[in-house]
């Protein structure tokens, strides 16, 4: 009896595992005809933290990393702090003056062009490194991101990306500096390695569990919520990270279901013709990827 009842378990077992790699392939197939019909490329990456399962579509290959590159520098800010260069307590001055890395001539933002049009305010003032982390996420505030990348350098935060084993991000500069963007010195990410380092940060596993609470909590209170939460119940909870430039929409986070379950998606596209059809699409693959994890 008790070799019967292990076998019929172990069966069970087998059998549920074989119907979620078929449903993954299936909603594979689905996503896959779904994003043809919107002009553009793009790559998904899923992950689920309980069964492992995933999907990859283009997972490996290279786009503009918009503002998911302020994912790296917040992890850089809290390693930092944690390394005692600073605390997120200090405050330091909000300027509109940075460095060029090709030749190091001063360029500003353009208050059109950020998102975060209230920080230009509090120029000439002063602001806690913790307030500026927390603008650069929620609001996508690219003064608050430059200022930062200035605090903690940009090729620290890339040698933290990879120490992570994210090998392909690539973390140059900070955001509007025109002469490296004419040089082709930009900011890139693979949906592969944004999957990896919010994976590491939900299991806790990015400098230690305060500071991975800390990054969740102000990914949690993310504004712009079109795409991966969009299409999804109220009571399903997302943190994660926008980016957003001409031809290109991207999201990125750690998905967490009411019973505690959570999974990673990343969601990026290029060479959009039209930025809503592109940001609808990608909220559909969202609830796609939803209904096979619930």
């Amino acid at each position: 009896m008790k070799n019967l009842l292990f076998t019929l378990i172990f069966s069970l077992i087998i059998m549920d595992n074989f119907a979620q790699k078929n449903s993954l392939d299936n909603t594979k197939t689905l996503i896959e005809s779904k994003l043809k019909g919107v002009e553009g490329e793009f790559a998904v990456a899923f992950k689920d933290l309980q069964t492992g399962k995933t999907l990859f579509i283009n997972e490996k290959e290279n786009f503009h990393a918009a503002s998911t590159m302020k994912t790296p520098v917040m992890i850089e800010v809290f390693k930092q702090a944690k390394a005692g260069k600073f605390k997120l307590t200090d405050s330091i001055l909000v300027k509109n003056e940075f460095k060029s890395i090709v030749d190091g001539s001063i360029f500003g933002l353009d208050i059109s062009d950020d998102s975060a049009d209230d920080m230009y305010k509090r120029i000439g003032k002063r602001m806690t490194i913790y307030d500026l982390t927390y603008q650069m996420i929620i609001v996508s505030s690219n003064l608050a991101t430059n200022i930062l990348i200035d605090l903690v350098d940009a090729k620290k935060a890339q040698a933290s990306m990879r120490k992570l084993g994210a090998n392909d991000i690539a973390v140059l500069r900070g955001v509007e500096d025109k002469k490296a963007f004419e040089k082709g010195l930009n900011n890139s990410v693979t949906a592969f390695d944004l999957l990896l380092i919010f994976e590491k940060i939900a299991q806790n596993k990015v400098i230690d569990k305060k500071s991975c609470d800390e990054m969740l909590k102000i990914l949690f209170d993310q504004k712009f919520n079109t795409v991966i939460p969009a299409k999804l119940p109220k009571d399903v909870k997302v943190a994660h990270k926008t980016g957003s430039i001409t031809g290109v929409q991207h999201d990125s986070g750690i998905i967490f279901l009411p019973d505690g379950r959570k999974y990673i998606l990343i969601l990026l596209s290029k060479k959009l013709k039209n930025a809503d059809a592109g940001v609808e699409v990608l909220s559909e693959v969202s609830e796609m990827i939803y209904g096979v994890v619930k």
